[in-house]
């Protein structure tokens, strides 16, 4: 033996995909994407040994979501001091439907950040999706008697075209959810509330087939593609609902429900269990796994008390969120779970998975890191920038979707404003960088929720919104200073 043993970096062994080039190149730019919160790089250390390592990480600059996490601890205690309104129960749980959108569009940037890349046409391509679901549900599927046929030929053919970028960059998934939209679209298919979400999530889809192709293979920079599209989705978006006007889906009720409705208490249970346990199951089968291979793991004391702490609150928020939360409790029951905490919990868990469970993933931190470096170890650097505006494009969809639900409407205004500032800023808050390489899907959670709780204890206060904009443009200003120090420290401290 030589001595020192070498760290393992990755997520499964060497003999799976994790030993090429690529891998090794993106655990090298993104440790943290394979070790994280009290990993260690040897089976051996302690538990005390693991928590003086950990505080050491955290001098030397890997701050991760830690600033946000305390930011959103002060702000809880700040606004319940000021606002007797604000701790309670039904507020709490308005929180979450209030800043879902966002927080969802936000998710869906994280990929697109990770590569140092911006897309400030996410939230306008959010109000696009959500107006065309709107258009079909209203107009029973006639898009083409809405739209005119200058409109509906033109639509047909920007579907088209987004399918054949993507079938050409090969990225099928792409190409399957704009040909998908199109047919829907073309065929003139009934309206129904399940078929518009899935039209919506394809129509996003189209949108970022094309942003990607314009980046990725024109070259141009991603800004300034963007910041067009931006006026351009703007300008379709009058062109679809009309200016001053506005499309009203509350009386669908499975759309409505999306953003406005609860699971019952029997689903609200079911989803702890099925969350919690699943989350506990999974981690300490993974954790015994990986410790009798002899790979890296955390001591098991830190990943018992991290699950136990999870379960534990899960079951705290899932009893309170039963318990009846309105004014009026003898004439309205309002109770359960709100949908949108399980649908961001999917995406939270599927997005994860996909960043640090596959290839993919690590290709993506690989080129995030350092891009030269990722084309020279055989990644098709091309495919992946491209890929990751696919992804925010419809996430962004999905986001527009619950925004659309929560206000019961949508107008030439979705997904413009504040949207899309709200939604980047929730993600580099979060601790998403953006100069690319570093950040998690959770960034855009635990961002999203700050800048809601801002918003929403600013309203109990009664503040305008000049005060709630600047405030929260003080909060991203701060994010992102941390965010700088951080990386100049951690610079410093490999030198």
């Amino acid at each position: 033996m030589s001595g020192k043993k070498e760290p393992e970096m990755t997520e499964t062994p060497a003999k799976h995909e994790a030993g090429t080039p690529a891998d090794a190149l993106a655990q090298t730019q993104n440790p943290s994407a394979a070790i994280t919160d009290f990993g260690i790089d040897t089976t051996s250390m302690s538990t005390g040994e693991a928590v003086r390592d950990y505080f050491a990480r955290l001098r030397a600059g890997e701050l991760g979501a830690l600033p946000s996490l305390f930011g959103l601890l002060v702000l809880v205690i700040l606004f319940s001091a000021l606002s007797d309104n604000f701790f309670t129960l039904a507020n709490i749980a308005n929180v979450f439907p209030q800043g879902a959108g966002v927080i969802i569009i936000a998710m869906g940037i994280v990929f697109v950040l990770l590569l140092g890349e911006i897309d400030l046409a996410a939230g306008v391509a959010s109000g696009v999706a959500a107006s065309v679901m709107a258009l079909h549900y209203v107009h029973a599927g006639n898009l083409l008697g809405t739209l005119g046929t200058g409109v509906f030929v033109t639509f047909i053919g920007v579907l088209a075209v987004a399918m054949l970028l993507s079938a050409y960059q090969r990225i099928w998934a792409g190409a399957g959810l704009s040909l998908l939209g199109l047919l829907i679209v073309a065929i003139g298919v009934p309206a129904n509330a399940w078929l518009e979400i899935v039209l919506a999530i394809c129509v996003g889809t189209a949108i970022g087939c094309i942003t990607g192709f314009l980046v990725s293979k024109i070259g141009m920079p991603s800004f300034v593609v963007t910041l067009a599209l931006f006026i351009v989705w703007q300008g379709v978006l009058l062109q679809f609902i009309g200016e001053g006007g506005t499309i009203g889906i509350s009386n669908s009720d499975i759309l409505n429900k999306i953003a406005n409705g609860n699971l019952d208490i029997l689903g609200s249970w079911i989803f702890f269990l099925v969350a919690a346990g699943g989350f506990a199951v999974i981690t300490l089968i993974s954790h015994f796994k990986r410790l009798q291979r002899g790979l890296v793991v955390q001591p098991t004391a830190l990943v018992m008390i991290k699950v136990g702490t999870l379960v534990v609150l899960s079951a705290v928020g899932t009893w309170l969120l039963t318990i009846n939360r309105s004014v009026n409790k003898a004439v309205v029951t309002i109770e359960g779970v709100p949908y949108v905490i399980p649908i961001m919990l999917v995406l939270l868990v599927a997005g994860t998975y996909v960043l640090n469970r596959t290839r993919y993933g690590r290709y993506v931190y690989a080129v995030g890191g350092n891009k030269e470096a990722a084309r020279r170890a055989g990644i098709d650097v091309p495919k992946i920038r491209a890929s990751v505006f696919i992804i925010g494009s419809a996430v962004a969809a999905i986001g527009g979707i619950v925004t659309a639900s929560k206000v019961g409407s949508v107008s030439p205004q979705s997904g413009g404003l504040n949207t899309l500032l709200f939604a980047v800023g929730s993600a580099v808050i979060g601790g998403t960088s953006l100069f690319g390489g570093k950040g998690r899907v959770a960034d855009a959670v635990v961002g999203g929720l700050v800048i809601a709780v801002v918003i929403n204890g600013l309203g109990l206060l009664h503040q305008t919104a000049a005060v709630v904009n600047i405030v929260t443009g003080l909060v991203l200003l701060l994010a992102a200073t941390v965010d700088a120090l951080s990386r100049r420290r951690a610079a410093a401290s490999t030198r």
